[in-house]
C-alpha cells in the first residue's frame, strides 16, 4: 500500500462540513475522556519514584519500577497495533480504562493498609503501561473518524496540548497527593480512569470504518506494517533518532529526582518543576501546528535536537528549583513541537487501515527504547552520580543532533501534503511534474485548454463548430426550408422529413 497525500478519508458516518471542533460532541467527549485518563496516569507516574525513593529509600528499586512500567512498550506495541486495526477501538479503550481502574485502586488499597511490596508495585506499573499503549494507539487512530478531514492536524495539535496540560496538572497533583498520603495518588489515578470510562460510554459515533471480516493473519499483518514503514525514508531515520532521545530523557528524569533530593528539596519541589515544565509543553503544543505548517519535518527535528543538546548539560550545573524548571520548560516546549510534527506526519502519510500497525511499529522502535533508558538511568546514577549522568546525557544528545543534520533523509524531508523529496522528483528539466506523459504540459488537470478564436471547446473534431449534436443546422439565407443548398428553385426535393 502506498501513502496518501492527506489525512485518511473517513466514511464511518456523515458529518456536517466545516463544523468547529468546539461544537463536535464526539470529539469533545473523546478529548476530555482521554485527558482524564492521561491525568491519572501522570499522577501515578510521578508517585512511583517518590514512593520508592522517599518511602523505600532505594533509587535502584525506583529504576526497576520505571522499567516495569515501560517494558510493555517493548512487548506489546506490535500486537497492540494489529489488534487496534482489527478490534473495535472504542471497546478497546473501555477495556483499558477498566484495567487501569482496577490496578490503581488495588495498589491504593494495599498502601492504605501499610503494605509496600516491590513485585506488586512493578505489576501495577506493568498493567498501567500496557493499557496506555492500547489506549493511545486506539485514540490516535480514532481521531480522523470523529473530525472533518481538514481538521485532523488541528485536532492532533489539541490532543498534544491536552496531554501536556495533563502532565502540567499531573506533576503537582501526584506530588501534592503523595505529600498528603502516599496512597492518594493511586486512588486519584483510579478516579481519572473511571471518569474517562464514563465519557467513552457517552460517545455514539464509530471509531473506524466498517470492514469485511478477514482471516486472522497476525504475522502477515505485522509484516505489512513493517514493510510500509521501512519504505518511508524519513520515518525510518527519525524513529531511530527519537529512540535515542527517549533513552536520554528517561535517565534525565531520574537524575532530576536525585538532584532535588541531594539539594535538600522535597517532593513539592519536584511538583513545581513539573508545573513550569508543563507550561513550556503547553506553549509548544499550542504553537506546534503553526510551526509544522511553516517548516519541513526535517528542519523541525534538527532544530529540536539542537535545543535539547544545549539545555540538557545545564541541568548538572544547578540545583535551584526555578532554574531547573526553566530548563525543563525549554526541553518540553521543543518536545511538544516535535510530537505535533510526528503525529501529523504519521496520520497524514499512513493509510487508514494501517494506522494501528504503523503506530505500533513506530512506538516500539522509538518509545520502547525508553524502558532501557529507565534501567540504564538507574544504573548510571548509582555509578556516576547525578552530575556525571547528566553530563553524559548531554554529550550523547549533542552527537545525536549532529547525526540528524548529516542524514539526507532527515535534512531533505518534506511534509506529506507538500513537495515530494528530491529523490522522488528526479525528472528532466523540460518535464512538468503535474502532467502525465499524454497530457498537454501547459494545461492543469482541472483546467480547460486555451481555445483558439475560431474553435468551440464543446464540439468534437468531427462536428461543425456551430452545431450541437442534437440540433439541426440553420438554413443559409439562400436556402429554403426543405431544400438542399445545391437544389435549383424549380426542382422538387426528394428528402423526406
Amino acid at each position: 500500500m502506498s501513502a496518501v497525500d492527506g489525512g485518511p478519508v473517513v466514511e464511518s458516518r456523515p458529518r456536517p462540513p466545516g463544523r468547529p471542533l468546539r461544537r463536535n460532541r464526539d470529539f469533545l467527549l473523546l478529548w476530555v475522556g482521554a485527558g482524564l485518563s492521561v491525568l491519572g496516569d501522570r499522577a501515578a507516574t510521578v508517585a512511583f519514584p517518590l514512593l520508592m525513593i522517599w518511602y523505600g529509600n532505594s533509587p535502584g528499586e525506583a529504576g526497576l519500577v520505571g522499567f516495569a512500567g515501560l517494558l510493555p512498550m517493548l512487548l506489546f506495541q506490535l500486537p497492540a497495533g494489529v489488534l487496534v486495526d482489527r478490534l473495535d477501538r472504542r471497546t478497546t479503550m473501555i477495556v483499558c480504562d477498566l484495567a487501569g481502574l482496577l490496578a490503581m485502586a488495588g495498589l491504593g488499597a494495599a498502601l492504605l493498609c501499610g503494605k509496600l511490596w516491590l513485585p506488586h508495585i512493578m505489576a501495577v506499573a506493568f498493567v498501567e503501561g500496557t493499557a496506555s499503549i492500547f489506549y493511545r494507539l486506539s485514540e490516535r487512530a480514532a481521531v480522523p473518524h470523529v473530525v472533518d478531514d481538514g481538521q485532523v492536524s488541528t485536532a492532533l495539535s489539541q490532543n498534544e496540548a491536552r496531554s501536556r496540560a495533563a502532565g502540567l496538572l499531573g506533576q503537582p497533583l501526584g506530588s501534592a497527593a503523595y505529600g498528603w498520603a502516599r496512597w492518594s495518588p493511586f486512588f486519584t489515578a483510579a478516579l481519572g480512569h473511571l471518569l474517562a470510562l464514563v465519557s467513552l460510554l457517552c460517545i455514539h459515533g464509530r471509531f473506524q470504518t466498517p470492514r469485511e471480516p478477514a482471516p486472522w493473519r497476525p504475522r502477515a499483518e505485522l509484516a505489512e506494517g513493517f514493510q510500509w514503514l521501512l519504505r518511508q525514508r524519513f520515518l525510518r531515520s527519525a524513529i531511530t533518532l527519537v529512540a535515542v532521545t527517549n533513552v536520554l530523557f528517561q535517565a534525565l528524569s531520574l537524575a532530576l529526582v536525585l538532584i532535588i533530593k541531594e539539594g535538600g528539596g522535597s517532593p513539592a519541589a519536584i511538583g513545581l518543576v513539573g508545573v513550569v515544565s508543563g507550561i513550556g509543553g503547553v506553549v509548544g503544543a499550542v504553537g506546534g501546528s503553526r510551526v509544522v505548517r511553516r517548516l519541513n519535518p526535517g528542519t523541525v527535528m534538527i532544530a529540536v535536537f539542537s535545543v535539547w543538546a544545549l539545555l540538557m548539560p545545564l541541568v548538572a550545573l544547578t540545583s535551584n528549583v526555578f532554574l531547573l524548571g526553566a530548563l525543563f520548560a525549554g526541553t518540553s516546549c521543543a518536545g511538544a513541537v516535535l510530537n505535533v510534527m510526528a503525529g501529523v506526519y504519521q496520520v497524514q502519510a499512513t493509510p487508514d487501515e494501517l494506522q494501528g500497525r504503523v503506530g505500533g511499529v513506530a512506538g516500539l522502535l522509538s518509545s520502547g527504547a525508553g524502558s532501557l533508558g529507565a534501567l540504564a538511568g538507574g544504573y548510571a546514577l548509582g555509578r556516576l552520580g547525578s552530575t556525571g549522568t547528566v553530563l553524559a546525557v548531554g554529550a550523547v544528545m549533542a552527537a545525536t543532533a549532529v547525526t540528524a543534520a548529516l542524514i539526507p533523509a532527515v535534512r531533505e524531508a518534506r511534509r506529506p501534503d507538500g513537495p515530494p523529496e528530491p529523490e522522488a522528483t528526479a525528472r528532466r528539466p523540460d518535464e512538468n511534474p503535474d502532467v502525465r506523459p499524454y497530457e498537454n504540459p501547459d494545461v492543469r488537470p482541472h483546467e480547460k485548454p486555451d481555445v483558439r478564436p475560431h474553435e468551440n471547446p464543446d464540439v468534437r473534431p468531427h462536428e461543425k463548430p456551430d452545431v450541437w449534436p442534437h440540433e439541426k443546422p440553420e438554413a443559409r439565407p439562400d436556402e429554403k426550408q426543405g431544400k438542399r443548398p445545391d437544389q435549383r428553385p424549380g426542382k422538387p426535393s426528394s428528402d423526406i422529413e
